[in-house]
């Protein structure tokens, strides 16, 4: 791909997940064109349909939150970079829930996902699983919490939370941090 080319898909992908987390399944790829400043063509030259659109915003966001959850874990006290993450988690729950409700219908092995979505959902459970290991073997996590528990959690807040919500979201990831054993 040409360097104009890959600053467009680029353009593409950041409006893709602003307007998708805006309005979800109403979002229109006209709308993704005109916040990304490109033309329609350009949206449709890089994803042939609104769906592979959608996917190709979804592995990149989840791309984004697996690279958040591997980046403190080199150097940092586990316990603060396990309570870090959750909370940038949390923040970023809403968007991130939008895409995957755009998905197609899967079952919760991802069977009815595309290849590329499964690996992105893959790695990123694998990069919070690392997390919370390091963690708990620091003593900084409770032993009996499990990655799918973070991850049940996290769905919740998520689902609960509105993105201007920022006190009441801070305060209820200290009540789930407390729960776990996490320090604050």
């Amino acid at each position: 791909m040409r360097r104009d080319g890959a600053v467009n898909r680029e353009k593409v992908l950041l409006a893709a997940e602003r307007v998708f987390a805006e309005k979800g399944a109403a979002a229109s790829t006209d709308e993704v064109a005109q916040r990304a400043g490109v033309s329609i063509a350009t949206v449709f030259r890089n994803f042939a349909t609104k769906q592979d659109l959608i996917e190709a915003t979804a592995c990149r966001y989840l791309e984004k939150l697996t690279a958040e959850a591997l980046r403190p874990a080199h150097g940092q006290d586990p316990g603060k970079a396990l309570a870090a993450l959750m909370r940038t988690l949390a923040a970023a729950g809403p968007v991130k829930m939008t895409l995957m409700d755009l998905l197609p219908p899967h079952d919760d092995d991802g069977e009815g996902l595309s290849r590329p979505v499964v690996e992105a959902a893959d790695a990123f459970r694998a990069a919070l699983d690392g997390a919370l290991r390091r963690a708990q073997a620091a003593g900084a996590a409770r032993p009996d919490v499990t990655g799918d528990d973070i991850s049940l959690l996290l769905r919740a807040l998520a689902y609960a939370t509105d993105l201007s919500e920022g006190e009441a979201l801070d305060r209820a990831v200290g009540i789930v941090l407390d729960g776990l054993g996490i320090p604050r």
